[in-house]
């Protein structure tokens, strides 16, 4: 049991007999009363998003996850296939769910796998990413309107955003959670 106050961004509560991550915390101490917690939950399981509100003093369970440090090998219809960077246990994280995660997913790459009760509930993926430009048109003569975009296709299937002057088997590094990109990596 931890108390509300003790809360912050990135733990894991149980709530509604499931695991929940913070993904926003707001400390409210108003004039008058108690001071409470303002969260923003997400569910490790479903994705489902939760509004809650804590007074300070009260607890709440922290859920009993694990990360395990994996390397992603393949993937199929069957889920994500990973092995244990420790154990060297493969095992298979299901496709419901986490079917965004597969754009960031690149083969012999570590991950961290969140379990909880021995079951895999989430991939945690890297906030900047480098991925290779697998298809882009060149930029037209004259299409260079301050901050000009085009779309390009990475190696995984994503299609984003980039510059105008970047090329095919170009990398770029593009922010995962906003699916922006970032800036070209020279090797």
């Amino acid at each position: 049991m931890i108390k509300a106050g003790a809360i912050d961004k990135g733990m894991c509560l149980l709530m509604k007999n499931e695991p929940f991550l913070v993904t926003e915390r707001e400390f409210v101490n108003p004039g008058k009363g108690s001071a409470f917690v303002r969260l923003k939950l997400k569910s490790l399981t479903s994705g489902q998003t939760l509004r809650e509100t804590i007074r300070t003093n009260d607890t709440v369970q922290e859920a009993d996850v694990y990360d395990r440090h994996s390397q992603f090998m393949y993937s199929d219809s069957s889920g994500y296939h990973f092995m244990d960077n420790e154990s060297y246990e493969q095992f298979v994280v299901p496709r419901e769910g986490m079917e965004e995660k597969q754009y960031y997913l690149q083969e012999n790459h570590s991950y961290y796998i969140t379990t909880w009760e021995g079951n895999p509930i989430d991939i945690k993926i890297p906030y900047k990413i480098v991925l290779t430009v697998a298809e882009a048109h060149e930029a037209l003569k004259g299409d260079t309107v301050t901050g000009a975009t085009k779309p390009v296709k990475l190696e995984t299937g994503l299609t984003i955003r980039v510059p105008i002057f970047i090329k095919q088997g170009e990398k770029v590094m593009i922010n995962t959670e906003s699916n922006e990109y970032v800036e070209r990596v020279n090797d």
